[in-house]
């Protein structure tokens, strides 16, 4: 299951409003693990696209205590529309999470896991589904957290465990998002393995992609 990702903290800076990133350029490269500070894009509350920076680890409204951000991690795509944890966010609060590199682990014992680093060959980013909730009052200051969906794994990182993160397809990026109408059958449909162009390597090998220059790429 995915425990860490990076993130290029030049991308926050790119996003348009008619655009989920304009172009990419490199950067300052943020590694993300459980319980700590990530970009996501989401929608503001007249409907535009925005970077959010969340808490990596879902705290429900009703939670008495933040630190339980530790308990959801991950949301499974299969029932993530029928736990009360996630069923409201799932309706009303879905979000784009864009990464550079994810890392996945091969579990070699029962206490011992080998990390493998999945990147695009191409360099360009990949775009993760989550799911994403405000918790506490704003005049006391409010923490916005998220978790990431995850998915039955693909060809290739089915070689080392059965569960990958949701990679939205670019076309379905709207919809998600919920800037265009869509029901929960069709919502599910987005959530499946995503055969990417992709290198998985051990962790101790891996070299993050070197994106092109700016006048070059695009995300997609």
């Amino acid at each position: 299951m995915c425990g860490k990702f990076t993130q290029m903290m030049a991308w926050s800076t790119l996003v348009e409003l008619s655009d989920l990133i304009g172009s990419v350029e490199s950067g300052p490269t943020e590694t993300a693990t459980p319980m700590r500070v990530a970009s996501i894009i989401r929608l503001d509350k007249n409907g535009r696209r925005i970077v959010s920076r969340q808490r990596w680890g879902f705290v429900p409204q009703g939670a008495r205590d933040p630190s339980i951000g530790t308990q959801f991690i991950h949301a499974r795509a299969e029932t993530i529309d029928q736990r009360p944890t996630y069923r409201d966010a799932f309706m009303h609060r879905r979000g784009l999470l864009v990464v550079r590199t994810f890392n996945e682990g091969k579990e070699i014992t029962p206490t011992k896991t080998e990390q493998y680093v999945v990147s695009p060959r191409d360099g360009k980013p990949i775009a993760i589904a989550v799911i994403w909730e405000r918790w506490g009052e704003h005049h006391a200051g409010s923490l916005e957290s998220f978790a990431m969906v995850t998915t039955a794994a693909n060809a290739l990182i089915g070689t080392i465990t059965d569960r990958m993160p949701a990679v939205i397809a670019p076309e379905h990026w709207s919809k998600w998002l919920g800037e265009e109408p869509a029901s929960i059958d069709e919502l599910k449909a987005i959530l499946q393995p995503f055969e990417g162009d992709w290198d998985m390597e051990p962790a101790t090998r891996a070299r993050p992609p070197t994106p092109k220059s700016p006048h070059q790429q695009s995300l997609f």
